[in-house]
C-alpha cells in the first residue's frame, strides 16, 4: 500500500467522523475493507465504542478502533494459540503506547478534560453534532491520530 493510499484512509477516517460517525466507527470503517468487512458491518461492529465505550468516557473510541483493527490484522483464531495471542497483545500495547504519547491519554474523559463521575458519565444521549461541538472537541484530531498510527503500523509491515 502506498503512502498516498494510507493517507487517503486517514482522511477517510476524519471524513467519517465529520459526517457524524463515532470515533471508533470512523477509524474502523476507514480500513475495514482490507479485512473483508463492508462499510456498514464495520460501522455496526464499532458503534457501541463511541464516547469512550457507550459514552461512559472510558477508553477513547478512536483508540478502541486501533484495537479492533489490530485484532482483524493479526488476532489469533485458535483458542490455544498463546503465541499468536501474545503477538497480538504486543502490537496493541505498542500502538496504544504511541497513542498515549501523542495524545496524553487513551482515556476519553481525560482527553476531553472531564473530571468527576457526573461529568464523565453524564448521559447515554449522544451529543448533537453542531459547529460548536466540533470546535469544542479534540475528537477529529484523535481520530486522525489513531488512523495514522494504524496506517503507519501497516506501512511498517511492508
Amino acid at each position: 500500500m502506498t503512502d498516498k493510499e494510507l493517507d487517503e484512509r486517514v482522511n477517510r477516517a476524519v471524513d467519517n467522523f465529520m459526517q457524524g460517525y463515532g470515533c471508533c466507527q470512523s477509524v474502523v470503517a476507514a480500513f475495514a475493507d482490507l479485512y473483508g468487512l463492508d462499510d456498514t458491518l464495520a460501522k455496526k461492529i464499532a458503534a457501541g465504542f463511541g464516547g469512550g465505550v457507550g459514552r461512559l468516557r472510558m477508553m477513547c473510541g478512536a483508540v478502541s478502533g486501533i484495537v479492533m483493527l489490530v485484532g482483524l490484522d493479526c488476532g489469533q483464531t485458535e483458542g490455544s494459540d498463546r503465541e499468536g495471542k501474545s503477538a497480538c497483545y504486543k502490537v496493541v500495547q505498542d500502538l496504544l503506547a504511541q497513542s498515549k504519547a501523542e495524545n496524553g491519554s487513551v482515556i476519553c474523559a481525560e482527553i476531553l478534560g472531564l473530571k468527576g463521575y457526573e461529568k464523565a458519565h453524564a448521559s447515554y444521549v449522544a451529543s448533537e453534532r453542531t459547529a460548536e461541538y466540533y470546535k469544542s472537541r479534540p475528537c477529529a484530531a484523535k481520530v486522525e491520530s489513531a488512523a495514522r498510527i494504524f496506517a503507519n503500523y501497516l506501512k511498517s509491515k511492508q
